[in-house]
């Protein structure tokens, strides 16, 4: 398995830890005298990712916490997929007086209200993994958002396609006509994260000088189960007609690899995003060509790092270099590609 790592991210982890390590002894006297409350709202944690993520959330919090006789609560709220609940989720812990609210929205259209009443509570929020659309985040000088670029997840997926082909045309050509017949499997509609993701990965392919025909496409709502109906589908109305799948996400990913055990396939050419540990097993064992690793645990760090500055009432972005001007910090992400 062959991995490519920016540098930047090799950095960001080392200044994370440093960060980390500065943050957990660095707590005032008043701080360490009350109780410390944090709400973590997530929009469905049947998500594999998210689960991941918020294990690392999880796992900070509880460090943080040892040899301090301050208490701490982290509080963790599964939305599954309803605005209207996360929405009431964050009512009830502004009305018991929470710290900071750590937020992966259900829907981003949807910030301006969580945005609303946190301002009327004066209580910051850290937007995470879904970012809200800029009008809102200039709506508050206490409003955060970590995650990464979309558009750079789907460049990066689409130059797992150019790679491969570039090594051997033959290998994502396959049938040899001088195109590459794709299926696109998008997570929500109309979803920032999907559109950005589907849009530049086929740009990135096209400007790379390789032809696409689309033989058919539809959304699987970031859910494996639905991917794999999908799928099952398109190989069963296209069958060797299809040369590549490219999927907004790995668990959407792993729901085609599905189909193809299903269908009894011999099918390689499929690609993710996010860095799902199966995911990674299939691309070592040559059952799919690639995807774009989030480092969720890196992400959750930087969550921690953003959350833990606000409690200690710091400015984060003089901890946290890497947040820009408008209060975004991007998490690192890499390419994990089989050898072709």
């Amino acid at each position: 398995m062959k991995a490519t790592k920016p540098l930047v991210g090799i950095f960001l982890f080392t200044f994370v830890g440093a960060v980390l390590s500065f943050i957990y002894f660095s707590y005032t006297g008043e701080r360490a005298d009350q109780p410390l409350k944090v709400g973590v709202f997530v929009y469905d944690m049947s998500d594999p990712f998210m689960a991941t993520m918020i294990d690392g959330l999880n796992l900070l919090a509880d460090d943080s916490a040892l040899g301090s006789e301050r208490r701490f609560y982290f509080n963790v709220n599964d939305a599954k997929r309803s605005q209207t609940t996360q929405n009431r989720q964050i009512e009830r812990s502004l009305a018991l007086d929470y710290d900071v609210l750590c937020v992966n929205l259900v829907d981003r259209t949807s910030a301006a209200y969580v945005i609303d009443k946190a301002m009327e509570a004066d209580v910051p929020v850290v937007f995470f993994n879904r970012e809200p659309v800029e009008a809102d985040m200039k709506k508050w000088e206490h409003l955060y958002y970590v995650g990464t670029d979309a558009a750079m997840n789907g460049t990066m997926e689409g130059q797992i396609v150019v790679a491969a082909y570039q090594a051997d045309p033959g290998a994502i050509d396959l049938n040899g006509d001088g195109a590459v017949q794709y299926i696109m499997i998008e997570g929500e509609f109309r979803h920032q994260d999907a559109v950005l993701r589907t849009k530049s990965s086929v740009r990135t392919i096209l400007e790379a000088g390789i032809r696409l025909e689309k033989l058919d496409g539809g959304v699987a709502n970031w859910s494996r189960d639905e991917a794999a109906a999908l799928a099952s589908g398109y190989f069963g109305r296209y069958g060797t007609q299809i040369e590549l799948i490219l999927c907004n996400n790995d668990d959407m990913a792993l729901g085609v690899l599905d189909a193809v055990a299903a269908n009894g396939a011999e099918f390689r050419n499929i690609v993710g995003v996010n860095g799902n540990q199966e995911c990674l097993t299939a691309i070592d064992q040559q059952k799919m060509l690639g995807t774009v690793v989030i480092d969720a645990h890196a992400q959750a760090e930087l969550i921690f790092a953003v959350t833990d500055a606000l409690l200690d009432g710091r400015d984060p972005r003089q901890t946290i270099t890497i947040m820009t001007d408008e209060r975004i910090v991007r998490a690192p992400m890499y390419i994990v590609s089989g050898t072709t």
